[in-house]
């Protein structure tokens, strides 16, 4: 006599209707990727963005900057600190001028000097950390106005209320970082209060990518090496009249 044949199991039976439901609602409600923030979030009015930032390093605060000259900072951004040797970078072929839009205040040789000769004295445990500062402005205009009211050279402790804080108009400011070796960059965007967006984030971005873009400074021998730095004065000396031919 044949046995009966085992009822089939509820497992083996096809997936509820519920359970098709629970995997679509699964699909439907899986997370999207976050949009990019936009470029206004980084602004703030001049008044109350992040200046510079020294912790500990009270001697740093007193020590100066001053405003580079149109090629200084072309110059600077294209070098490459670690060789010793002064190499280019490979973008070396390309034009980076960011006159036109663009303030930077770089070390003085004094600073620079003052750094080495802290750094000497402490045996080591001082700081011979710098700082450089670069200003991109939406317009030609704005730098203008900009270059007329600040001092050429300023300690680095002022740099906040002589410098950020004393922009004509109060313009907003969007701050970025970057440190490289003994060498801190800050960069900011400076554009009309209100406005929307960066008429210049081309500029921005050249100069955004070209700091990133560099190694960090050993030392500061490329500063030392910039057009503008062949003395510890701030300001170039003036060129030497012509002498008159005596007939």
């Amino acid at each position: 006599m044949a046995e009966p044949k085992a009822a089939k199991s509820k497992s083996s039976s096809k997936p509820s209707k519920k359970h098709h439901d629970e995997a679509a609602s699964k699909k439907a409600t899986k997370p999207k990727a976050a949009p990019a923030p936009s470029l206004d979030a980084h602004f703030k009015p001049c008044a109350d963005v992040t200046g510079l930032r020294f912790g500990a390093q009270l001697v740093t605060r007193a020590l100066t900057v001053r405003r580079a000259g149109p090629l200084e900072l072309p110059h600077l951004l294209r070098v490459s600190p670690d060789s010793g040797g002064g190499e280019k970078q490979s973008q070396n072929n390309q034009t980076l001028s960011f006159a036109p839009t663009t303030t930077a205040y770089i070390p003085t040789s004094f600073t620079i000097l003052a750094h080495h000769a802290w750094h000497t004295l402490t045996l080591g445990l001082g700081t011979r950390n710098s700082k450089a500062v670069i200003f991109v402005f939406d317009s030609g205009a704005a730098k203008a106005a900009c270059d007329a009211a600040w001092p050429g050279v300023v300690p680095l402790g002022d740099v906040g209320r002589r410098l950020l804080r004393a922009a004509p108009g109060s313009p907003e400011m969007a701050r970025f970082k970057f440190r490289k070796g003994c060498v801190t960059f800050y960069v900011y965007a400076v554009r009309a209060a209100g406005a929307r967006g960066f008429a210049r984030a081309d500029e921005l971005r050249a100069v955004v990518e070209a700091v990133a873009g560099l190694k960090d400074f050993l030392d500061h021998t490329a500063m030392l090496a910039l057009p503008g730095q062949r003395s510890i004065d701030a300001a170039p000396s003036p060129a030497p009249a012509p002498a008159g031919v005596v007939h």
